[in-house]
């Protein structure tokens, strides 16, 4: 799946998302570390399904004992739907997160020390598969998620016998603002998901690869990638990269 091409060194690299919050982040790192610049702009916007929509889905949030969030944008959506439809969720009920970073979030909105939150410790879909395993027999999960694409959490539940539906509360949508950015700037791109590489050819119809290194997150970001006869060049997560910043730590290590 990823190009055997040699290594490069690269120095300008477009990340498909929004920079990251506060001081600290493995990029800066990487920045310091390897002399790199690493420029931040989200290729996606995300508008929300309005509560009136969500109730042709026919869920009863408070049906559910265990919600699922891989995304500060699910939960974002799924409390602005706890709120258009007037809908207080028990204190009992679990809260499934990929990473503490996503888990942390939810002091937007609620009292976390009250809840019951449960997160991996290495944000990969491995550490979130066991956490949902250890209470499968007793919760009934409902995973937030957007209305396009594919994603491997429900496919796993499905083919677990999880007690589980898909709650669509939001949907990406290409960013216009990416016609104004100079591509040609980067030696690399980084992506996060299959509709980022939708953004990209909605604004760059005619879009070359050319010399550009092409970094993915995800499988279904990866095959996406594949899809359009992109090469690809750096994938996480791997059992050697378990995260896109690592995964382009060894890049940048190894390239000549």
């Amino acid at each position: 799946m990823v190009s055997s091409e040699p290594k490069t060194k690269v120095k300008n690299i477009l990340v498909a998302q929004s920079a990251p919050e506060g001081p600290k982040s493995p990029y800066f790192d990487l920045e310091a570390k390897y002399k790199v610049k690493f420029t931040f702009v989200p290729f996606i916007k995300v508008d929300g399904v309005p509560g009136k929509d969500f109730r042709k889905q026919r869920l009863t949030l408070n049906d559910f004992s265990g919600i699922i969030f891989t995304s500060r944008n699910s939960i974002d959506h799924f409390f602005r739907i706890c709120e258009e439809l007037r809908v207080k969720m028990s204190q009992e009920t679990k809260f499934f997160c990929t990473s503490e970073a996503i888990a942390l979030y939810l002091q937007k909105y609620t009292q976390y020390r009250k809840r019951k939150v449960f997160f991996g410790d290495m944000n990969n879909n491995k550490e979130l598969r066991m956490l949902l395993m250890k209470h499968k027999d007793a919760t009934r999960f409902l995973y937030i998620c957007a209305e396009v694409g594919k994603d491997e959490i429900p496919a796993f539940m499905e083919a677990n016998g999880f007690n589980y539906d898909e709650g669509v509360m939001y949907r990406p949508v290409p960013n216009a603002d990416l016609k104004k950015i100079d591509m040609n700037k980067y030696e690399m791109i980084v992506m996060f998901s299959p509709t980022a590489i939708t953004s990209l050819y909605h604004n760059y119809p005619n879009y070359k690869q050319g010399t550009v290194k092409l970094a993915a997150y995800g499988k279904t970001t990866a095959d996406a990638i594949l899809d359009k006869n992109l090469k690809l060049h750096v994938m996480a997560p791997l059992p050697s990269a378990p995260t896109i910043t690592s995964a382009l730590d060894q890049y940048f290590k190894e390239a000549k």
